[in-house]
């Protein structure tokens, strides 16, 4: 039967589950260390994004290979994300158990900055295995995406909450949300945000395509591909891409 051939839509299918499981498993064994875990995070989503676009080829040496070189830049975002995150938790204790009651403008800033961090959040570590800049550029073109795509945003919110929310409620199926809990819901959001990253690539080398030819002719071009980075500011590319 066709349908269980290796080419079939069946084993291509498990074959993608096998691909998903298995990329949950070294997400969550790279994140065990935390210092790590924007690294791996990283990673995931640099392979989910291949997977995607149907480029994803061998997992682990792929995963491992954006592991070792993005580790640099996205522990630093991590660190950052994690220090925030932690201060605003300590703030949100120590304001929940003091006497002292709090007027609606500090409470509704407190809500509404800890909002910019979750969606911020939500796209930094895609932008991180995407396109290359410094920190600072990555986390704020990480929180223009996320108002950019506003709908989608709060969609990979909840995609992300819903394993877990799942899991509590049916605890019997908890062995088997916890396979797919952290690279499922980055593959399906990596399929809404997908398209506006291609909008934002063609821009780039359509904008960068006569200098590059120019430099190909002096130079000889490249000699390796380079997958994952393109090198430019994007702020431009953000506002054209607001329409998407």
């Amino acid at each position: 039967m066709k349908f269980l051939d290796i080419d079939g839509p069946l084993i291509q299918f498990l074959s993608k589950m096998a691909d998903i499981m298995w990329l949950n498993i070294l997400t969550i064994v790279c994140c065990i260390p935390v210092i790590t875990a924007g690294a791996s995070l990283t990673a995931l989503h640099y392979m989910v994004l291949k997977i995607v676009r149907d480029e994803d080829g061998y997992i682990t040496r792929g995963y491992f290979k954006a592991f070792k070189e993005n580790f640099k830049q996205s522990t630093a975002i991590w660190l950052i994300f994690l220090v925030v995150g932690s201060v605003l938790a300590v703030d949100y204790r120590i304001f929940t158990a003091s006497e002292v009651e709090l007027n609606n403008v500090v409470k509704t800033l407190i809500f509404i900055f800890g909002m910019m961090v979750v969606f911020t959040f939500v796209f930094v570590f895609p932008v991180q295995a995407k396109f290359a800049n410094p920190v600072r550029r990555t986390i704020w073109n990480s929180f223009v995406f996320s108002v950019v795509q506003f709908p989608r945003t709060i969609l990979m919110i909840v995609l992300y909450i819903l394993p877990y929310v799942i899991g509590y409620f049916f605890p019997r199926i908890l062995p088997v949300v916890m396979v797919f809990c952290i690279s499922l819901p980055a593959l399906l959001s990596a399929k809404l945000y997908n398209k506006f990253f291609l909008r934002l690539e063609d821009q780039i080398l359509a904008r960068d395509q006569t200098g590059d030819n120019e430099e190909t002719s002096e130079g000889g071009g490249e000699t390796e591909e380079d997958e994952r980075i393109f090198k430019d500011e994007l702020d431009e590319s953000i506002q054209l891409s607001q329409n998407d």
